[in-house]
């Protein structure tokens, strides 16, 4: 057979990266840059060499000699035993996992460097797995690195792929000098980014370990500095292009306004705190560019009625507007307010409140998905269904996503793509995005995350919510709750037992909802007791919450599913079983379904020590916040002193960290630095600051927008 000719040949097919390499692309570090900003853990100090006989016990220390003994030895266990000889002493190496290239490694008469922590023993001085090499070549000029890595990464691989990405990539200065950050505390001058990040990954051997592992070295000040201020540009770059695009401008019709009907037919008045972010709403919507406001509330404060107004300037104006909340049953509770409140309303216009969510039966689902497609629904309210692909609007001009921080980002950016979907053709129009959180954002984080977004806050409760009481108390004394239990329902009051998970975990060892469910109706016979979890039907759902606010029905055994938006006036008991294995914000939104009626409530948190008997100190910090203070304000703080902003913020669903480097408490004076710099580096040096984000963010940035 005649061989093809050379310019036929197949391609030569591409070796596979190795896993190294693969693990690299795993952790994100593609380019040079990201090599470059990926920083050690720490250091090890192998620039010189202590005397054996002068190593004291508990120090870790490099020692180097020759090896007079190598030899495996099975008592009390299995386990490689080397023995280390310099002038001044000698030291016993102990390994017991290691392999039969160890013992090469270290065969008689082999000269070594062993690095570990220095213990006394019954023959001297030990060393457990230390790290070791052959003594060859001189001591490093710096301290070795160590930096985060995962399997199949070793540090030697990482180290010469950073090593070589600081030779390669270009650090030109983005900072202009008028705008320099403002030196480190103790510092004569600025670093400029090149040297702080030479130093960072070989810093000399007197340079202090303490201030570069707890950041506060001058070098990690200009890194701060420069993550905070790529965080800071990207948002005020975000809002300047929103600033450019165009959006319907909804103003209320002149006569008999939707919005004001609404507000004589509702059967209570508006607090101060909801005139006035319903005024600033307002405001927003009748601008021709389009709004992107987070309306930020404690639990209870009202925060639905005011996204209802402002669905009736949309709907006035002729348009759609769509409410997305991320459960089932929140959602369902928005719609049935809703429908009280807006649907006599709209019948008289010929429209009407749309219910969108994943469980819905076929032609229920058709029918809605075409009156949404037609306009004849005004008002579309739903889970992530409201985002599938299958979903069209007809003029869709406002959305409302509730509880925003439960999305994850990817979420966030398909509904902001469908509302550009939804814009009237031909004209480009970029919907008003309306964003409501009950987990109030603290003030460093609004500068920092939130910055491209104007916040409304209700700071004020409706009257006739009542304080409640809350108390701690061990899972020892749970036959008292029972009998309080009892108390209150004979009282005429109702009471939620709130159990973490559904079925047994082997791992977690918690007390399941079934469960609870049954040991509380053989303790309270006279009692009807419900259950509700995420695996029931929609349908058994339901029906069990109408029985609960109905009041049929004493007590109601759930899981979290109960979290946000039940509102049951006179439920005024709520306990939280396993409270320590509940985030704080998450107890906070639980401890909100009592104390919505006139009757004295109380939240008992009931918490367990397992076999240690004592608790974590982060579940003792969350429960001692919750016992001190009702303020939602003071628990978002303290939330994010616990669990920092990426946690906080739900930014893990992205899987992408949003700090590295800064820290919002300890580096609020940069992050006040930041925020001035970076709108007058985009007025003055627009290059900079794009070749600043692409330094920093590179694709990240588009995720800092949802």
């Amino acid at each position: 057979m005649t061989p093809a000719p050379a310019s036929q040949a197949a391609p030569a097919r591409r070796a596979p990266p190795s896993p190294a390499r693969q693990a690299l692309h795993k952790l994100g570090l593609v380019r040079d840059i990201d090599l470059a900003l990926y920083l050690p853990l720490r250091y090890e100090d192998e620039t010189r060499i202590t005397p054996i006989g002068s190593a004291r016990e508990g120090a870790t220390v490099q020692v180097e000699g020759t090896v007079t003994a190598c030899e495996v030895q099975y008592q009390p266990r299995r386990q490689l035993v080397v023995r280390l000889q310099d002038a001044t002493g000698s030291c016993e190496l102990r390994f017991f996992s290691f392999y039969p290239s160890h013992q090469k490694a270290m065969a008689v008469g082999t000269r070594l460097r062993a690095r570990g922590e220095v213990r006394g023993g019954f023959w001297g001085r030990q060393m457990l797995h230390p790290a070791f090499k052959r003594a060859e070549g001189e001591l490093p000029a710096a301290l070795t690195p160590v930096y985060p890595t995962v399997a199949q990464l070793p540090q030697a691989y990482l180290r010469r792929a950073i090593a070589t990405a600081l030779t390669r990539v270009p650090l030109p200065e983005t900072i202009p000098p008028e705008l320099a950050p403002p030196p480190a505390a103790g510092a004569q001058a600025a670093w400029s980014l090149r040297e702080a990040l030479f130093f960072l990954h070989h810093p000399p051997p007197e340079a202090a370990l303490a201030a570069l592992e707890d950041r506060s070295h001058p070098a990690w000040h200009r890194l701060k500095a420069e993550e905070l201020l790529a965080q800071q540009l990207s948002q005020w770059r975000a809002r300047r292009e929103r600033a450019g695009l165009a959006a319907p401008v909804l103003r209320p019709g002149r006569e008999a306004p939707l919005h004001e009907q609404l507000l004589a037919a509702l059967p209570f008045s508006l607090t101060a705190a909801q005139r006035r972010v319903s005024g600033e709403i307002l405001r927003d919507l009748g601008q021709a560019r389009p709004m992107h406001r987070l309306l930020q509330g404690d639990v209870g404060s009202g925060k639905t009625v005011v996204a209802a107004l402002a669905a009736c300037v949309c709907i006035d104006a002729g348009w759609q507007c769509a409410l997305m909340a991320p459960t089932e049953i929140l959602a369902e509770q928005h719609f049935a307010k809703l429908v009280e409140w807006l649907e006599p309303l709209l019948a008289a216009r010929g429209r009407h409140v749309a219910w969108l969510a994943g469980a819905q039966k076929k032609r229920e689902r058709a029918s809605m998905l075409a009156a949404i497609e037609d306009g004849t629904a005004a008002l579309v309210v739903g889970t992530h269904a409201v985002i599938q692909e299958q979903v069209r609007f007809h003029r869709l001009a406002l959305a409302v996503i509730d509880e925003q921080h439960r999305f994850g980002v990817a979420q966030r950016l398909a509904l902001r793509r469908k509302l550009h979907e939804g814009a009237e053709a031909g004209r480009a129009l970029e919907p008003h995005l309306l964003m409501m959180s009950a987990t109030p954002i603290p003030r460093t984080l609004a500068m920092s995350y939130y910055a491209d977004l104007d916040v409304s806050t209700i700071d004020e409760l409706p009257p006739g919510r009542t304080p409640v009481l809350t108390r701690l108390v061990s899972d020892s004394r749970r036959e008292e709750v029972i009998q309080r239990i009892a108390a209150q329902v004979a009282a005429g009051r109702q009471v939620y037992w709130v159990c973490p998970l559904i079925e047994e975990s082997e791992a977690l060892d918690l007390s399941n909802a079934t469960a609870t469910h049954l040991e509380l109706s053989e303790a309270l016979p006279q009692v009807r007791v419900g259950l509700l979890h995420s695996r029931m039907p929609v349908a058994d759902k339901r029906a069990v919450m109408e029985e609960f606010k109905a009041g049929r029905m004493g007590v109601l055994v759930s899981t979290t599913v109960i979290e946000v938006g039940v509102d049951v006036p006179n439920a005024s008991l709520m306990v939280i079983e396993h409270a320590e294995r509940f985030g704080l914000s998450q107890l906070h939104q639980l401890r909100g379904r009592v104390g919505r009626g006139a009757a004295a409530s109380a939240c008992v948190l009931m918490y367990s020590t397992g076999e240690t008997g004592r608790l974590g100190e982060t579940a003792r910090e969350r429960l001692r916040a919750m016992h001190e203070t009702t303020d939602g304000f003071e628990i978002a703080r303290r939330d994010l002193e616990i669990r920092g902003p990426g946690e906080f913020l739900g930014a893990r669903q992205s899987g992408d960290a949003l700090l590295r480097f800064a820290d919002l408490q300890q580096d609020a004076p940069l992050l006040e630095w930041a925020r001035e710099a970076a709108p007058q580096l985009l007025e003055r040096h627009p290059q900079l600051a794009e070749q600043h984000i692409e330094r920093w963010l590179g694709s990240r940035a588009e995720f800092l927008k949802a």
